[in-house]
């Protein structure tokens, strides 16, 4: 059997508090290029309808109007729609949701308002002014995939997430349970808490060489944010799955006494 290697992220990572990452590949240039047409032609029709219903409802009116009900068609249309379709879909445009595409801050987080705005702002110069092809080559030059708009916002277009698969938190071991509850456990990088919750949930395919060698460097590892180290003669996989079970005890009666906090400040609000 292999030996496992300790995970590591890239900033194409998504991750949680629970050391769980959610890939989030960059979207392709024809995936962007396609969903972008049909977005423009959701936008184009929304724009006739609105200048349609505006222009007939202003007829009777002076010249002055009409101007401004344009205006505000076109507004509406390249401005209003995809911010506010963006925002409240968590980065999606009917183009994202028929490719399953959605864009993300460049941490990986979900965009707000904000970046909705200046996304769909910088549109209206890159991809309708100039009939897309600032956009393209922007898009075409980026590792990432990011037109004008996403460099501006700090977005990017990514693919659906995809959870990595991890096993079952593991339990404490009953013979390390009162030195793990007087231990300082600080937290441990996302990528070794990452090789640790996958070098345990596969002891049992690990042969027994291996299963040492990796146990005991990971032991060695996560000792430096341990204080005091385990019992003498511990075995290293009984270490790991402590640290681990008391750290996710710890943080979730952190959050717990956290959620109770925010309960009595907007009871008392």
């Amino acid at each position: 059997m292999a030996t496992p290697e300790l995970a590591t992220l890239t900033t194409d990572d998504l991750v949680t508090g629970e050391a769980v990452a959610l890939d989030l590949p960059p979207a392709s240039l024809g995936v962007r290029i396609a969903s972008g047409l049909i977005d423009a032609l959701a936008t184009g029709v929304l724009l006739v309808a609105l200048l349609l219903g505006l222009v007939v409802a202003a007829v009777q009116a002076d010249d002055a109007l009409v101007q401004v009900a344009v205006l505000a068609a076109v507004i509406v249309s390249l401005v209003g729609f995809p911010t506010t379709l963006e925002t409240l879909t968590g980065g999606r445009t009917l183009g994202k949701l028929a490719l399953g595409l959605r864009t993300v801050r460049d941490d990986a987080g979900p965009i707000s308002f904000q970046h909705a705005f200046v996304r769909a702002l910088v549109g209206v110069v890159e991809i309708y002014a100039f009939a897309g092809g600032p956009a393209f080559f922007s898009a075409l030059l980026s590792a990432r995939g990011k037109r004008l708009g996403d460099f501006a916002a700090g977005t990017y277009v990514v693919r659906e997430r995809v959870a990595l698969q991890l096993p079952a938190p593991p339990a404490m071991p009953p013979g390390l349970a009162a030195w793990a509850a007087g231990a300082d456990l600080a937290s441990l990088p996302v990528g070794l808490s990452l090789a640790v919750r996958q070098y345990l949930g596969r002891l049992p395919q690990i042969d027994p060489a291996s299963r040492t060698a990796v146990g005991e460097r990971l032991a060695a590892a996560v000792a430096e944010y341990v204080a005091p180290p385990p019992p003498a003669g511990t075995p290293p996989e009984a270490f790991l799955a402590a640290v681990v079970a008391a750290r996710r005890e710890r943080d979730a009666a952190r959050l717990a006494r956290e959620a109770a906090l925010r309960r009595r400040l907007t009871a008392g609000g």
